[in-house]
């Protein structure tokens, strides 16, 4: 666990302030909660069936969640990531179910490359909770958004031909093209490698 300080936090602050205003004792009670991780590529931050025990915040990297099926075979679940394209659920690294209920994990979670997370407990979210009206109101907007994006991503997958599936993902976060594996982006997308490629060729993506 890294040694923090304010800077460390100020990619944390600057999202938060988008959603709700915050004064300087606030500010002071919620940071004494979060601490810094570090995980180096392809390190794994979250095993299937852990508890996960700690909500991140991802200030920098690239993290994978994925699903593993009978077989062994590895399915992209989804990749966060933090900059001008990511959405909330790019933002938090967690497994929702497991971390609200705190049961086993259905996912794997691992660092793509190396990343640094800003982490605070299960246990410290329920004290923000019980004891602040604020951020008992700005986790249940980050509950809402993610939802919200979530059923747009399910029926979007459901609803949209791979070509169409594979545009919006190119509109939207282009920059993963290059930094992600193609395996990973085509199990991400529900279509093979070599349909993925194709598509790539078709809109001169090299």
């Amino acid at each position: 666990m890294e040694k923090k300080s304010e800077a460390s936090f100020a990619k944390y602050k600057e999202f938060i302030q988008r959603y709700i205003s915050v004064n300087i004792l606030e500010w002071k009670i919620f940071t004494s909660k979060l601490s810094i991780k570090k995980f180096k590529k392809n390190e794994t931050i979250l095993y299937q069936g852990d508890v996960c025990k700690e909500l991140y915040f991802i200030n920098s990297g690239l993290v994978r969640a994925y699903i593993l099926d009978e077989s062994g075979k590895d399915f992209t679940w989804t990749i966060y990531f933090n900059d001008q394209n990511s959405h909330v659920t790019n933002l938090f690294v967690v497994d929702y179910q497991s971390f609200v209920e705190q049961k086993p994990a259905t996912i794997y979670i691992e660092a793509l490359e190396d990343t640094e997370l800003v982490c605070v407990s299960f246990k410290d979210v329920q004290f923000l909770y019980k004891n602040f009206k604020k951020w008992e109101r700005f986790g249940r907007m980050m509950s809402e958004a993610a939802y919200s994006y979530l059923h747009k991503q399910t029926i979007e997958r459901q609803c949209k031909s791979a070509d169409e599936r594979f545009l919006v993902f190119v509109q939207e976060s282009p920059h993963l093209l290059e930094k992600v594996p193609q395996y990973h982006i085509a199990t991400l997308l529900g279509i093979t490698p070599q349909h993925l490629s194709r598509l790539k060729k078709r809109i001169n993506i090299s």
